[in-house]
């Protein structure tokens, strides 16, 4: 029978709400060797994730979009809305300004080649598991499956 996410998953993962100044979410991931935090609202579902990804716009910052300018126009070359999104991570001071929002999620009872097939086609590194409330029950990681697919070959 194969593995399911719950099988591998991370039980009571670490959480932190929008407001969490980034600091303290730095800390934590710092602390505890960790990668990626799901962020939860006041009711504990699940509305985003911060990671080192997400982290990185802080010590890069960003650059302007290219433009050119016609006939007294400003037409840029590149969509000004990443820039402003960029931006605002580059700039934030809270979890919720720096998050990603809309995270990929996955339940429980799924097997765990469908959750390696999420992360490989959409490319996160990890999955919140959401109970049948939208509540953060666990997170898999790439290394959860690793270390998965190691023990069963033993």
């Amino acid at each position: 029978m194969p593995k399911t996410v719950a099988d591998v998953m991370s039980r009571d993962p670490i959480v932190v709400r929008e407001e969490t100044p980034l600091k303290e979410a730095i800390q934590i991931l710092a602390e505890r060797h960790i990668s990626g935090l799901p962020v939860v609202d006041d009711v504990g579902k699940l509305v985003g994730i911060i990671s080192e990804t997400d982290l990185m716009w802080q010590e890069t910052g960003v650059t302007p979009p290219a433009y050119i300018m016609f006939l007294d126009s400003v037409i840029y070359l590149k969509n000004p809305a990443t820039y402003d999104r960029d931006l605002h991570k580059a700039l934030g001071q809270t979890v919720g300004e720096v998050m990603s929002k809309n995270p990929i999620a996955i339940s429980p009872d799924k097997t765990l080649r469908e959750a390696a097939t999420i992360m490989h086609d959409r490319s996160v590194h990890r999955l919140p598991v959401l109970d049948g409330t939208d509540q953060v029950i666990g997170i898999l990681t790439r290394g959860d499956i690793i270390r998965a697919m190691a023990a069963s070959q033993d």
